[in-house]
């Protein structure tokens, strides 16, 4: 008899952050993961990982929100299903549950995990096989400082951590920002890219007048200069400029991608599977992408090594990042819930090996950091 799902526990975790993480709409001191894990009935448990950021700074879903919704209404309609039929499970939760992303790809991953581990396969091996097993992984200088900034951009460099490098930006007032982050680019010169996040904080005339600047000061990259919804003056930005335009919240999953592209948008696409529902919602985005001429961007939620290594999994898969990943999360993270650390070296990040995930949960730090109430 086949294998079925018999139980799905959520754990919210806490984990401090290494620095406060400075973004358009937040500041992040602490990083809260909900903790997914499924044991089905041959004894194999799959785990999995839904994180935002900020509470609901980001979002419409907090970390609470996504541990009630999976609890709640997520987890019966798995409960009892056949364990191994991971796009059967994913029309069910679409057909029965609106939107939820983030909630339904830590449930995807924790199917994938536990088929994986069943079938004696890595996630990227259940996608079709891995291309790459080296990542390439920017960081983000995110503490407000311009010289702060750029000592640890230095050091980054130095330590052969990262290469490229992203500021977020939008919070304050324009020409603030844009001296901040043009003093950077001055600083590492040739040595390191650097790009920017908006994270959607201006209107469309100062992103104009905000973007012609950077765009002289040598920025490779601009995420998210206005609000998500507005596609049309995201590709009257990408038509105006040199500087590509990166996509993000505008971009959720494949009828996004495609009726930006189908716009006349070029540039690239931020892929995240948070945003497009779990992994293969998430290469269908990316497929769309290569197809329309557009670039990829392995992008982050600040997930902890399981979401990471997921993301890690589906982004092997793929052709070529053009403009690299941002999994970094777990860096972020001054300590983690598993026995075995990603490995961070020569600008990039090693595709973990092994059944599934390739991640084994440490039971102790697991119990420190989960919320007791």
């Amino acid at each position: 008899m086949s294998s079925v799902i018999e139980r799905i526990e959520t754990l919210l975790v806490d984990l401090p952050t290494i620095r406060p993480h400075k973004l358009s709409m937040t500041t992040m001191a602490c990083q809260t993961m909900v903790i997914v894990r499924m044991l089905h009935s041959d004894g194999i448990e799959g785990l999995g990982e839904a994180t935002t950021i900020g509470g609901l700074a980001y979002g419409p879903e907090s970390p609470e929100s996504i541990k009630t919704n999976i609890d709640t209404y997520l987890a019966p309609l798995l409960i009892g299903q056949p364990s191994g039929n991971v796009h059967g499970l994913r029309a069910r939760l679409n057909r029965q549950a609106r939107g939820n992303t983030i909630a339904k790809s830590a449930l995807e991953t924790a199917l994938l995990d536990a088929q994986g581990k069943r079938l004696g396969l890595s996630v990227a091996e259940l996608l079709g096989g891995a291309r790459q097993t080296h990542l390439p992984v920017l960081w983000t200088l995110a503490s407000g400082d311009t010289r702060k900034d750029i000592d640890e951009a230095l050091l980054r460099l130095e330590q052969r951590r990262h290469g490229d490098f992203k500021l977020k930006i939008g919070a304050n007032p324009v020409d603030q920002d844009v001296r901040h982050v043009a003093a950077i680019k001055e600083a590492l010169g040739d040595r390191a890219s650097v790009r920017v996040d908006v994270n959607q904080a201006w209107d469309e005339p100062t992103a104009v007048r905000g973007i012609q600047a950077l765009q002289d000061a040598g920025i490779e990259l601009i995420e998210q200069a206005i609000p998500a919804r507005e596609h049309a003056g995201l590709t009257r930005l990408a038509n105006r400029f040199n500087v590509p335009m990166l996509a993000d919240e505008a971009v959720q999953d494949a009828h996004d991608g495609l009726a930006l592209a189908a716009g006349g948008f070029s540039g690239a696409f931020a892929l995240k599977i948070a945003k497009s529902g779990g992994l293969h919602g998430v290469l269908e985005l990316a497929h769309v992408a290569k197809a329309a001429g557009i670039g990829l961007y392995g992008g982050t939620l600040l997930e902890g090594t399981i979401g990471t290594a997921a993301a890690l999994h589906a982004w092997a898969t793929l052709p070529e990042m053009a403009w690299g990943t941002e999994m970094f999360g777990p860096l972020l993270l001054t300590d983690d819930i598993v026995a075995e650390p990603l490995t961070y070296r020569d600008f990039g990040v090693e595709l973990p090996g092994g059944p599934g995930l390739g991640i084994t949960l440490d039971e102790d730090k697991l119990a420190h950091y989960a919320r007791k109430h």
